[in-house]
């Protein structure tokens, strides 16, 4: 079967998000004060041809784990869509 999974990744909540941090800026110089904290992550969307949904969650978080995400700065989070 074919599967589509969503991997979703994010700067872990300790450390700095520079990116986040000039959206924010952005905002706020666009009148859009009332946003108080912005994290920019990433959004990785595929389709994997699996005999299960665990077996496509196992080969995606071995996609990130290995490829897609910096597990020291980084987490990520699996989920089939």
């Amino acid at each position: 079967m074919i599967f589509s999974v969503q991997i979703k990744i994010m700067p872990l909540k300790d450390l700095l998000d520079p990116q986040g941090k000039a959206v924010l800026g952005g905002l706020h110089n666009l009148g859009l004060t009332s946003v108080s904290a912005v994290r920019v992550g990433k959004n990785v969307t595929m389709e994997i041809e699996a005999d299960s949904e665990e077996g496509a969650c196992r080969i995606a978080t071995e996609a990130a784990q290995k490829l897609l995400a910096n597990q020291v700065m980084e987490m990520f989070e699996v989920s089939i869509l």
